[in-house]
């Protein structure tokens, strides 16, 4: 065996060593991962199946891995098919009752079909679980600003059945989950994906809520990726806010985060999943690779 050879088995060790800790630590603790962003609609299938197989690697680990998947660009494009134009009022989708039932179809069935193809594929047991099975909403009628708005069928989550989803959980599976929701008179809405993994990890009392998105975390200048805020405390994120530092993409992401801390969950995680296995380095090594939100 050659020196380089033991060198190479004595970092692989190393690794694996640096893992373990976590590991234990995490084993029987419940993580929800939001898995979004443009790496979800990556040509390349390798792309889509890394963080497939991160999970599949959370849950052999032990972990309760709970998944609340997007969609947007999936429905945009069934709604082109469908002679439909898009319509975006700061950011967030105008849906009107034809839209309503696309954004239903393409999300409940070929999005949550295609992340649970993906963790099977990784030797992973996925469930997929409509949204609108476990969650209730009333229809958004505020900006995140606090402004009066109008956007049709678009809600924000009140409630989440976490008797059902703990259930998948019991029986060995990883739960996956679409952002559509139901109101008080059985009407389907459009949610927000982060803000509804937001709500799913506060009602499982999650160690860990993980965003995924085509962004390395947050950052002081967004162009900049060497401004990454590696550790950042709830009390600081109304300075950045008024900065301009979290920006409009952002928004809905730190407004779950800060629920989920208020709500009891541990720490929140913001990861780019372009970065392969980026979900594995962010919560199995010491250093981490995007940004944390914790309590303080």
């Amino acid at each position: 065996m050659s020196d380089m050879n033991v060198e190479e088995i004595t970092a692989k060790a190393k690794v694996l060593l640096e893992a373990l800790p976590y590991i234990q630590n995490f084993r029987g603790a419940t993580f929800v991962v939001k898995y979004g962003g443009s790496f979800m609609d990556d040509p390349d299938p390798t792309v889509r199946s890394r963080v497939a197989y991160d999970i599949a690697f959370f849950a052999a680990c032990g972990i309760n891995t709970v998944v609340v998947h997007g969609g947007g660009k999936a429905i945009t494009r069934a709604m082109e098919e469908s002679g439909l134009q898009a319509k975006f009022i700061n950011g967030m989708r105008v849906t009107d009752a034809e839209t309503v039932n696309i954004v239903r179809r393409t999300l409940n069935g070929v999005v949550n079909s295609d992340v649970c193809t993906a963790i099977t594929e990784a030797r992973g047991k996925p469930k997929g679980i409509a949204g609108d099975e476990v969650l209730l909403c009333r229809k958004l009628d505020r900006d995140d600003e606090g402004n009066p708005i109008d956007l049709g069928f678009v809600g924000e989550v009140t409630e989440v059945k976490a008797k059902l989803i703990k259930k998948v959980i019991a029986d060995g599976l990883i739960p996956v989950i679409s952002p559509v929701a139901l109101d008080h008179d059985g009407q389907p809405h459009n949610v927000n994906a982060d803000m509804a993994a937001g709500r799913v990890a506060s009602a499982l009392r999650a160690r860990r809520l993980v965003y995924m998105s085509d962004v390395p975390g947050l950052m002081r200048d967004p162009s900049a990726p060497e401004t990454l805020i590696s550790t950042l405390k709830i009390s600081e994120i109304d300075a950045l806010r008024e900065a301009g530092i979290i920006s409009k993409g952002m928004r809905p992401k730190v407004g779950g985060a800060m629920r989920a801390l208020q709500d009891g969950v541990h720490r929140v995680h913001f990861i780019d999943g372009r970065l392969p296995h980026s979900l594995l380095l962010e919560i199995f090594t010491d250093k981490g690779i995007g940004t944390e939100i914790v309590h303080g």
